[in-house]
């Protein structure tokens, strides 16, 4: 954002060209996340003159306050005044023109206002004469060009007449200061003052304007070596107007050249020295100048950080004296230092809390650009660590009222600033969420009124800030829809200008709307393929974060229905390519992204392939060397994620079960902070595992569950029915285990609690409708559902069949037969109650015919219970050792015959699962 002046140096005491002394107050704000310029800054309207009453400056002996006054400045009189004392050639030093200018700036002060354009028009006769000369004093030279940009002469009209004078007289203006610069001895007069008050005016002319010029850009060049020669000459008002210069330059475009961070080292030293001098103005401009620099670049050197260490107590002692423009202005640039690695120190954490108690106190002044500087600070803090205390939250919800009162004060810049700020504090404190709905509710038709004036910076942050609130909670009100579409026309009309950082805002926002109820209009579609392109455009500009958050983003957009077109296909693939890259810069968060995303889109069809195989290989060792790191949510994202992979004929390599058992031990440590939905990730997880993971990790997440059981209602169907079957799963390798089957009483009342859940909703999906099948048998409850079962005949079910058939004729046999709607067993003998699974490699985790999966400890566990005799065959067997089987199945027969409570259909105890 914009910052004002950052102070105009003392006049010249007893001279004629600036025989007067003020003050004059700077507007400095911070700005936007991702370093964006703030546009249009009404910070520009705030100048305001400590002082300016008292101004005794005379012309011919009366004070210029009226129209009448302002003619005598344009009198011919005056014009000719000029020409004659220009006339006198080398002779002449300038002063007269001096202080014609310093007139100027003095009317202005009064009115209390720049020229205005009328004004403007009128002085051009005068201007068109006003050459500067090399000849002149250095005095003149500073006093003309600091009087002449400090009334707003330079500010760009319409006008072509009046722009083109106003530019060359600038060029001439610049064009000397060089000149006197790059002569022999050039600068043996000028002062501190004088390259104060240069660097000053010249920083304010390009932030006016915006446009870096060549002369303005060699001038301030050939003058930055001046100040190591005039540093002792600094008096504070002098090194805080040059370092607020050096940072305005530099936010416009200058380069952090050497000589600029050689003038900022000398500098430093000084603002050490001299920091108890410093007033509230200074200190709050010294810090934004110190902050902007650095996040413009500037090294955090040990004389910059003493320098910040000596100004940040300063905050405390003079809090009393900041009005609400410097608190603004101070909270940002605390943020901005700490998004830029400046240590969160005690002296900071004093200083965040004194200006916190500031905000509070004047909440009730702040204009737009205040708020929007407040609430950006405030989320990049959070975004960084600050604690959410109360002062924090009361400060926070202070300033979102006002928002919809000076709504129609925000520019485009400022609305996406708030909306980001809102956003990355609505995810950090959901406390927040209803008041800044609230305020979100008025911004929206101010987006659409800017739609046309929003940057590249400007739209991914708006867009993936409206994706972040409805991530939170937000509704995808037809508003927001609306918000949406009108900026997805500046996507396509910027793409050029999007930094990586913006495709990746953009691509993650796009999935996230998506995945919320955004629907894949064709308007919307031409969008994400404009973002997939980008993408690949600047692969090689791929960070860790970018690409776990866009290969995120690209598995759930097909988990959502987009189409996999060859553009998609692409970028999966680049960014699949990218990843052994950065394969030892991953923190937690990425990693669980990148194998929920690659499971995900294995899951969707992507093939995997040896190339995808590689990608998970290189990321497991990761879980196993960042295990203590990882959070809730990544846990039960990362063992959805094996578990997928796994049920997509992933082996089960070394680094798969290293990763498994790195991971497990953290479920059991963090049981009582996973959240209903990661409850019932990890038991549809585990339950898929099966054998894999051992009954205690089960255990640990089945009684995490129970302290959730009254919520439900806050929970999906499709989350309920997840845990559901995972719990009946933990349940049934506890009933297998005899040793531990009398837990199951501990689980059969939650069970039962689920089970009634669903059963009041209806259900339409046959995989819910079998999992409630399943659990009605296990409770010996009447199930309310019918579940329908694909059924299918396998050769080699077929085959023994008809062996089992010809060694016993007079047994009868039933095949694919469904009991009490459960899924059908292959083969069942019903006048015996046994049940004959022939387990193919499908039923076993890693297809290794040796550890059963989930699924199929559960139909075991739920038949036996139900009083069935389960003999389990694996086909890897049953070829070289069917006359086995048929003879033990004879044996069976006999022995269940032999036994009266087989007709009565209760379970024997010798009547278990054999599998040989």
């Amino acid at each position: 954002m914009d910052s004002g002046a950052a102070g105009t140096q003392r006049g010249y005491r007893g001279s004629s060209q600036g025989g007067y002394r003020r003050k004059q107050h700077i507007i400095t704000a911070g700005e936007q996340q991702n370093g964006a310029r703030y546009q249009g800054s009404p910070g520009k309207r705030y100048l305001k003159s400590g002082g300016g009453a008292r101004l005794s400056s005379q012309v011919n002996g009366r004070t210029v306050v009226s129209e009448q006054d302002f003619n005598r400045l344009i009198s011919r009189e005056r014009l000719a005044d000029l020409d004659k004392r220009a006339a006198a050639g080398v002779a002449y030093d300038g002063k007269g023109h001096s202080q014609y200018a310093t007139l100027i700036k003095r009317y202005t002060s009064t009115c209390k206002r720049s020229l205005s354009r009328e004004e403007q028009n009128r002085l051009m006769p005068m201007l068109q004469s006003f050459q500067p000369a090399t000849h002149w004093s250095w005095r003149s030279l500073t006093t003309t060009v600091h009087s002449l940009t400090s009334a707003g002469l330079f500010t760009q009209f319409t006008s072509q007449k009046v722009r083109r004078t106003q530019a060359s007289l600038l060029r001439a203006l610049l064009e000397t200061v060089l000149h006197k610069c790059t002569q022999r001895s050039g600068v043996s007069g000028l002062d501190a003052t004088g390259i104060a008050n240069l660097l000053w005016a010249m920083a304010k002319l390009v932030d006016n304007s915006g446009e870096m010029t060549t002369e303005l850009k060699e001038a301030a060049t050939a003058l930055l070596p001046e100040v190591d020669a005039l540093k002792e000459q600094l008096n504070p008002q002098g090194i805080t107007n040059l370092l607020w210069a050096m940072a305005k330059l530099v936010d416009n475009g200058f380069a952090l050249s050497a000589e600029l961070q050689e003038a900022v080292a000398t500098l430093l030293p000084r603002v050490t020295a001299l920091k108890e001098r410093f007033i509230a103005q200074g200190v709050a401009n010294l810090l934004w100048a110190l902050a902007k620099l650095v996040e413009k670049g500037q090294a955090l050197t040990p004389e910059l950080q003493e320098a910040l260490a000596a100004l940040l107590p300063q905050v405390v002692v003079l809090q009393e004296q900041f009005i609400a423009q410097h608190t603004a202005n101070l909270l940002w640039a605390t943020a901005k230092l700490v998004d830029n690695g400046y240590e969160q120190t005690p002296a900071l954490q004093e200083v965040i809390v004194t200006l916190l108690s500031c905000v509070w106190t004047h909440k009730d002044q702040y204009l737009a650009q205040h708020i929007t500087n407040l609430l950006w600070a405030m989320a990049k803090l959070v975004d960084n660590g600050q604690a959410l205390t109360p002062e924090f939250k009361e400060a926070a919800v202070a300033l979102l009222p006002p928002i919809n009162a000076c709504k129609e004060q925000f520019n485009a810049q400022g609305i996406a600033n708030l909306m980001w700020a809102g956003a990355k504090l609505v995810e950090h404190c959901r406390e927040l969420f209803s008041d800044f709905q609230q305020a979100c509710t008025g911004l929206l038709p101010c987006v659409n009124r800017w739609q046309a004036h929003f940057n590249f910076r400007e739209i991914p942050s708006l867009i993936w800030s409206v994706a972040k609130l409805v991530e939170n909670g937000q509704t995808l009100t037809p508003a927001l829809k609306e918000t949406v579409a009108t900026l997805l026309p500046r996507v396509h009309a910027l793409k050029e200008q999007f930094t990586f950082q913006g495709i990746t805002n953009l691509l993650w926002a796009g999935a996230k709307l998506v995945d919320n109820g955004q629907e894949l209009t064709s308007e919307f579609n031409a969008f994400l393929a404009t973002v997939l392109l980008r993408v690949k455009v600047l692969q090689n500009q791929f960070n860790p974060q970018g690409i776990a958050n866009l290969l995120w983003a690209a598995a759930k957009l097909v988990d959502n229905g987009y189409e996999r077109t060859p553009m998609l296909a692409e970028t999966i693939a680049t960014l699949l390519s990218g990843i052994s890259t950065f394969k030892d810069q991953f923190i937690p968060q990425h990693i669980a992204n990148l194998l929920w995303a690659v499971a995900k889109l294995v899951d969707n069809g992507q093939s995997l392939t040896a190339e995808l195989k590689e990608v998970v290989a290189t990321l497991l060792p990761g879980i196993t060397a960042l295990q203590g790191q990882f959070i809730p949510q990544h846990i039960a994202n990362l063992l959805w994620a094996v578990a997928k992979l796994v049920d997509h004929r992933h082996e089960l390599t070394t680094e798969l079960q290293e990763a498994l058992a790195a991971l497990l031990p953290r479920v059991s440590a963090l049981q009582d902070r996973f959240n209903f939905q990661e409850i019932a990730s990890l038991l549809w997880a585990m339950g898929l595992l099966g054998d894999l993971i051992s009954t205690e990790a089960t255990d640990s997440v089945a009684q995490a569950i129970l302290g959730k059981a009254n919520k439900l209602f806050l929970f999906s169907q499709q989350e309920v029915v997840m845990a559901l079957w995972g719990l009946l799963i933990c349940c049934a390798r506890q009933y297998l285990d005899k040793d531990n089957s009398n837990k199951n009483a501990i689980f059969d009342c939650l069970i039962n609690k689920l089970f009634s859940y669903l059963e009041r909703e209806l259900i339409d999906a046959e995989q819910s409708k079998s999992v409630m099948a399943l659990a009605a048998s296990w409770l010996g409850r009447q199930c309310p559902v019918e579940p329908h079962y694909l059924t299918e005949n396998s050769t080699i079910q077929t085959v023994f069949c008809a062996q089992l058939q010809a060694a016993l004729p007079s047994l009868k046999i039933v095949q694919e037969k469904s009991l009490h709607s459960l899924p059908p067993v292959d083969l069942f003998l019903p006048a015996h109650r046994i049940a004959i699974e022939i387990q193919g490699p499908l039923h076993y985790v890693g297809r290794d015919f040796h550890t059963r999966n989930g699924s199929t400890l559960l139909k075991i566990a739920v038949l036996q219970k139900a009083g069935y005799d389960v003999l389990e065959i694996p086909v890897n067997r049953l070829q070289s050792h069917v006359k086995t089987y048929i003879n033990l199945i004879r044996q069976k027969t006999l022995d269940c015959l032999s036994k009266p409570d087989s007709e009565t259909g209760q379970q024997s105890d010798k009547c278990l699962t054999n599998v040989v």
